[in-house]
């Protein structure tokens, strides 16, 4: 079972796929020869109306009936009862509005409310029933297999993101202890800082852009502790929109620029930019080193193209790219996501 889902969202979003083109069309084209037959072949002025109600009741009330008594599916092992009870809605509705009205309103012969007819109807609105109710119902589980699917591949990417980090700050705090240990110490300690900001939000899809922000700049004092004159940040920020990103996605940009940059004995001026644009944000990240195209091997920015997809759908877009001669810049753009 994908879980137990409320008879009122299943409804509604029974309706709702009802009115898509590949199941509405269908419906069409069975219920309007019926109503051209009822109209012609009827005494009855009102028997188009009788042939309304019947196309009405099998649109609002078969796919429903069988999605709200099989939310999984059929099984006749464990859903006699029930096969029963939707069988017993079938017919009731087909006798409520092929002989119960008829007979209340003192209607006369119509093509529709004839036995042979109504056994008829009753068998179509079985069978259309669970036919749409199954249609319906496959298509939504499938959705939330794959909604499940694409969270599952987000969260594992996360977890190597954030290994994948670590792994590297550990290792300059294991050269530095060679080298420094009163460094050492305050990268440990920064470090740790870091560590419980991520620990906080590692398991969500989105956290506050002012968190980001927060874990960059801690990066990159980390790096600025052992050789202060290693590079110089330029940093062009306006006020910002409270908006949410996937967690560790500027770090890494971060990360990759000062791997690249300044640890590659590239000094210069990091420059950092965040700026607004209708519907989107665009972090800009130029480092000093010149671009030499995507690496053999490289597993950061890969993961985190893969992260954006599952998160955005093909709505941000991450390019690194040459910017002038001898610098490299990474402009990520992401759609605007508000936070609550």
């Amino acid at each position: 079972m994908i879980g137990v889902v409320p008879q009122g969202s299943i409804v509604r979003a029974t309706w709702r796929a009802l009115l898509h083109p590949r199941r509405l069309l269908p419906i069409l084209v069975v219920c309007a020869p019926l109503l051209l037959a009822q109209y012609s072949w009827s005494r009855d002025p009102w028997g188009l109306g009788i042939g309304v109600m019947f196309c009405l009741s099998f649109i609002f009330i078969a796919p429903v009936s069988y999605r709200v008594l099989f939310p999984d599916g059929l099984d006749l092992s464990h859903g006699a009862v029930r096969l029963v009870l939707y069988a017993l809605v079938g017919a009731g509705v087909v006798l409520t509005v092929g002989a119960g009205i008829p007979k209340v309103f003192g209607l006369g012969y119509t093509f529709l409310t004839e036995r042979t007819s109504l056994l008829v109807i009753s068998a179509l609105f079985l069978v259309g029933g669970w036919g749409l109710g199954r249609d319906i119902g496959f298509e939504q589980r499938v959705h939330r297999l794959q909604a499940e699917a694409e969270r599952s591949q987000l969260l594992a990417l996360k977890s190597h993101l954030d290994p994948h980090f670590l792994f590297n700050t550990l290792n300059a705090i294991a050269e530095w202890c060679r080298i420094d240990g009163e460094v050492a110490e305050a990268a440990v300690l920064r470090l740790s800082a870091m560590l419980r900001a991520v620990l906080d939000g590692v398991k969500a899809p989105l956290w506050p852009l002012e968190k980001e922000l927060e874990l960059v700049d801690m990066l990159f004092e980390l790096h600025l502790l052992r050789d202060k004159a290693l590079f110089t940040l330029e940093r062009s920020m306006p006020t910002l929109p409270k908006v949410r990103l996937p967690p560790m996605s500027l770090v890494s940009l971060a990360e990759n620029a000062m791997k690249h940059g300044p640890g590659a004995g590239h000094r210069g001026a990091l420059q950092l930019a965040v700026r607004e644009e209708p519907g989107q944000l665009v972090f800009t990240l130029e480092n000093p080193g010149p671009f030499r195209g995507p690496r053999e091997g490289s597993e950061g920015l890969p993961s985190l193209r893969r992260q954006l997809e599952l998160t955005y759908g093909g709505r941000a877009a991450l390019v690194v790219e040459a910017a002038g001669e001898g610098r490299t810049r990474a402009t990520l753009r992401i759609p605007t996501v508000e936070t609550p």
